[in-house]
């Protein structure tokens, strides 16, 4: 473990061993009937009966799986540990969390106007349906056939994990640092400029946001932690001398 975080900056460092932690002890508590930490610790929507405040915060320690989890702390230390050194922790740690915060922010606003959409075109006995079997459906793996219920079933009763907001927040903000800086794909091996990586992103994730809002995928939150960081950014550009 020593060498593996050896280098690591310290607020990369334990942003990866909690999230980790926290997956390892989902997967672990799924053999422990009643114990769903996903269903305690990820966000649902605040007009959901299970939405709590400290979701807010807690969502983006939590992952859906293994894959989740490896995509979005590989992006964290191989971005994240240059930004923590070149800005500092407590900048660095400052700047995670309001990009992790505001994508749930932008996400849940989305989820909001969607809601409000659905509520006015559902029934009153679709609607109470959904209140009475959409949570257990969503459990099983279902859902309903019908688009409307379907959609506010899943507004209501799947909460949203992972620290993909405040990652893609930390893309753009190396981006904005170091927009010259080559990248090198895999598939295809071809370098990058940062830049250009950055803005490729986020085309893709409003692409998909506006032609896919009711995917597995919050491509929304992340989006919003790609704009509350560049707010952030800009915002400590014009009150101190240098970011760095």
């Amino acid at each position: 473990m020593n060498r593996i975080f050896a280098g690591m900056p310290p607020v990369v460092r334990n942003l990866i061993i909690i999230n980790v932690a926290l997956l390892l002890l989902t997967e672990l508590l799924k053999i422990m009937p009643g114990i769903n930490l996903t269903g305690i610790l990820g966000l649902y929507f605040p007009k959901s009966e299970f939405f709590r405040s400290w979701q807010v915060v807690t969502h983006m320690f939590m992952h859906g799986g293994f894959i989740h989890l490896l995509f979005n702390m590989f992006a964290l230390w191989m971005f994240g540990r240059v930004l923590e050194q070149v800005w500092g922790s407590q900048r660095f740690l400052i700047y995670y969390l309001v990009t992790g915060l505001g994508a749930a922010f932008f996400f849940e606003l989305v989820q909001y106007i969607q809601y409000n959409r659905v509520m006015g075109v559902i029934s009153p006995e679709q609607l109470q349906l959904v209140y009475d079997s959409g949570g257990e459906a969503i459990s099983q793996g279902r859902n309903f056939a019908d688009a409307e219920m379907g959609r506010l079933n899943s507004i209501l009763n799947v909460p949203v994990v992972g620290a993909s907001g405040a990652v893609y927040g930390v893309l753009l903000a190396f981006g904005m640092l170091f927009p010259n800086t080559q990248l090198m794909f895999i598939f295809p091996p071809i370098p990058v400029k940062a830049k250009y990586v950055v803005m490729g992103y986020a085309a893709i994730e409003l692409y998909l946001a506006i032609t896919s809002p009711g995917s597995n995928v919050a491509h929304a939150a992340h989006l919003g932690g790609m704009i509350f960081g560049y707010i952030l950014i800009r915002y400590w550009r014009k009150t101190t001398k240098t970011l760095y």
